[in-house]
């Protein structure tokens, strides 16, 4: 089962095979079996320095760990987890980052610092999307979420694409039919959708992202019926108008209200209360098992379940569509391929 205590590894024994199995079979896009101790000759304290580097980055601002999980998301959802996401665009290329959905990510500067790191004391050995992905367990773990192993040996793209991303990132505004046929195209289940959505607990969204929601959203309804009409005010009274000037892109609304930068369940409570801030939250109340799920998890009772689930379904889409072995390459610096 995992646990909330960090790095407590000894006691996570009975699960790693568990979840290294799923790593290997849960995905019909997975083209290679990553493995736990892919470093342990060549990189042997990789995790020690990720987690070094983390431990300073969250402490110096906790509020980052949301989106480097979600750096993490939007990296595994477009090309599988490779690290095209932290490319810069070039002249004739406009790379994943700079896509409309991928505007307000952050925390690129950070995956640099530890690369470096990792850099100075293993040259040209440890992959960028192999960081990535221990730095969202990282970020989880640090914000008091659950610990799980990660297999290691992804390789790093060599493109990136913002019409890719824009065409394959699940949308905030997405329905569950639209988040489903996503999910599923990356070998996630419904299941999937319902846990990894819980990422939510973490971090906070510009008013753009929710702001249809609020106002003209449709020919009947001037808000979105399913958003909770207090709930609503309070969102208008932060988010003036659907027409956005730099104020409103400017303004920022914690998605787990009260506890967005801790990993917890209390982002489920929102929802069923239908209090989720995306269109995408709300639909998870639209489908019998989604909703079920929720409703479950948001009894405050199964803590435990949700951080289980969360664990395996992260190491699910961890290992989507991975280059391995002889494919791609491992950058130098991760913002541009070697």
């Amino acid at each position: 089962m995992a646990t909330n205590k960090p790095f407590a590894v000894n006691k996570l024994l009975p699960v790693v095979a568990l979840l290294l199995l799923l790593a290997a079979c849960s995905s019909p896009v997975v083209v290679a079996q990553l493995v736990a101790g892919y470093y342990s000759k060549t990189c042997p304290d990789v995790e020690e320095i990720v987690r070094d580097e983390m431990e300073k980055i969250i402490s110096a601002a906790p509020s980052l760990a949301g989106p480097l999980l979600r750096l993490h998301f939007h990296d595994c959802f477009v090309r599988g987890c490779d690290a095209s996401v932290l490319l810069n665009s070039t002249e004739g290329n406009l790379a994943e980052r700079d896509a409309k959905p991928n505007k307000s990510l952050r925390g690129f500067g950070s995956v640099e610092r530890v690369k470096a790191r990792l850099e100075a004391a293993c040259p040209g050995t440890v992959s960028c999307a192999d960081v990535l992905t221990l730095m969202a367990r990282d970020a989880v773990v640090l914000a008091k979420g659950p610990f799980w192993p990660v297999a290691l040996g992804r390789r790093d793209g060599r493109a990136s694409s913002a019409t890719e991303a824009a065409d394959h990132l699940p949308p905030a505004y997405g329905d569950l039919p639209l988040l489903t046929r996503i999910f599923s195209s990356k070998g996630l289940g419904v299941k999937d959708l319902a846990v990894l959505s819980g990422a939510h607990t973490l971090g906070t969204a510009h008013c753009p992202s929710y702001a249809d929601r609020l106002y003209n959203f449709s020919s009947a309804y001037d808000s979105d019926p399913s958003l909770d009409t207090a709930y609503a005010d309070r969102l208008r009274s932060r988010c003036k108008s659907v027409h956005h000037d730099d104020n409103d892109k400017a303004i920022l609304s914690e998605m787990d209200p009260g506890s967005y930068k801790t990993f917890d369940t209390s982002y489920y409570r929102h929802v069923a209360k239908r209090r989720g801030l995306f269109q995408s939250d709300a639909a998870l109340l639209a489908d019998a098992t989604t909703r079920e799920y929720v409703h479950r998890i948001a009894t405050g009772k199964f803590d435990d379940v949700f951080f289980k689930d969360f664990a395996e379904s992260m190491t699910k889409m961890a290992n989507v569509a991975v280059l391995t072995g002889a494919e791609g390459e491992i950058r130098k610096k991760c913002y541009i391929v070697n």
